[in-house]
């Protein structure tokens, strides 16, 4: 009687909620998400319904003017195999996203990790000074002003005093510099939210970790980043990725700001500009929609591939 006394568990309080109905439960927790309303209810607004129409009107003949005929998936096809000026922009998008994704990264984490080693009042200032990119509105105009096509651009200027180059170069006119330029750019820009996520995850690591590395014979920092930090960080830099991931494959307005819409022969536009070109200038919407949804669920899978990546990595 003892032993079958044994077997019987108590009924435990995650149990219990399983039996709960859908309705009683959101009753209990009423409160949480009353509070998560009026963001849920921008977000589904603002970025539910617009996904969900665009995956519909990619399949469609759309030029605002006429209402929508269905037309498959044409508009697909046309653009992976007839629209050349497509091919040109998706390579110039994957060259953003192979080079800035992975440096930006990078260069995200090791200057937090860098700064992370100064003193509080140092910290804070130069945190402040590396994410100021992602905080001013104006950062297009100053880098207008040294990247300049005459005599009086900053980096022209200095080029000619050294003698490099006999002639001011046409930094966002030239089809060999604009791309290296704006990539240039575009590395500075990059420090933004997940370089804020580093900085975080590195003041919220719990010291003992520390202590006891060092008594299992950790010796030197990088032993203490490749050993302690950077498992224990996996979750913020899987955060940071997906953020990068977006930053990477979603440069547009910095190359409209710079070096035109569109700019020479096509050489540095991206899909997001592309996508402004067909959709608000010649207004095929339907069009513009399906080149939406390649971009969307082009990143939906390097998403995928570098958590599923980041994810091993930690559990080695």
């Amino acid at each position: 009687m003892a032993i079958q006394k044994a077997k019987i568990k108590p009924r435990t309080a995650s149990a219990a909620g399983k039996g709960k109905s859908v309705g009683r439960y959101l009753l209990d927790h009423r409160a949480s998400y009353i509070l998560m309303l009026p963001f849920m209810s921008l977000f589904f607004i603002f970025t539910v319904i617009p996904v969900v129409s665009s995956m519909g009107l990619g399949l469609t003949y759309f030029n605002m003017l006429e209402p929508p005929r269905f037309v498959g998936f044409m508009n697909f096809e046309r653009m992976l195999l007839d629209d050349e000026v497509f091919l040109i922009v998706l390579k110039n998008t994957l060259i953003f996203a192979v080079i800035t994704g992975p440096i930006g990264y990078i260069i995200s984490f090791f200057s937090a990790w860098l700064i992370n080693e100064l003193g509080n009042t140092l910290r804070t200032v130069m945190t402040f000074i590396f994410y100021a990119p992602a905080l001013s509105g104006n950062m297009y105009f100053i880098w207008g002003i040294l990247f300049s096509g005459d005599r009086y651009g900053l980096i022209n200027s200095l080029l000619l005093q050294l003698g490099l180059t006999s002639q001011p170069m046409q930094w966002f006119s030239d089809t060999s510099l604009i791309m290296p330029a704006l990539i240039v750019i575009q590395l500075w820009l990059s420090l933004g939210t997940g370089f804020l996520a580093f900085i975080a995850g590195f003041q919220g690591m719990d010291k003992s970790l520390f202590e006891a590395g060092a008594i299992d014979g950790i010796r030197n920092r990088w032993q203490e980043l490749w050993y302690i930090t950077i498992p224990s960080m996996s979750q913020i830099m899987l955060f940071s990725a997906v953020m990068q991931i977006g930053v990477s494959f979603g440069v547009g307005s910095i190359v409209q700001a710079l070096a035109g819409f569109p700019t020479t022969e096509y050489c540095a536009d991206t899909i997001i500009t592309y996508i402004a070109d067909v959709g608000t200038v010649r207004f095929e919407m339907g069009y513009a929609s399906a080149i939406a949804v390649f971009l969307f669920l082009m990143m939906l899978l390097t998403n995928f591939l570098i958590s599923h990546v980041l994810k091993r990595f930690s559990q080695d």
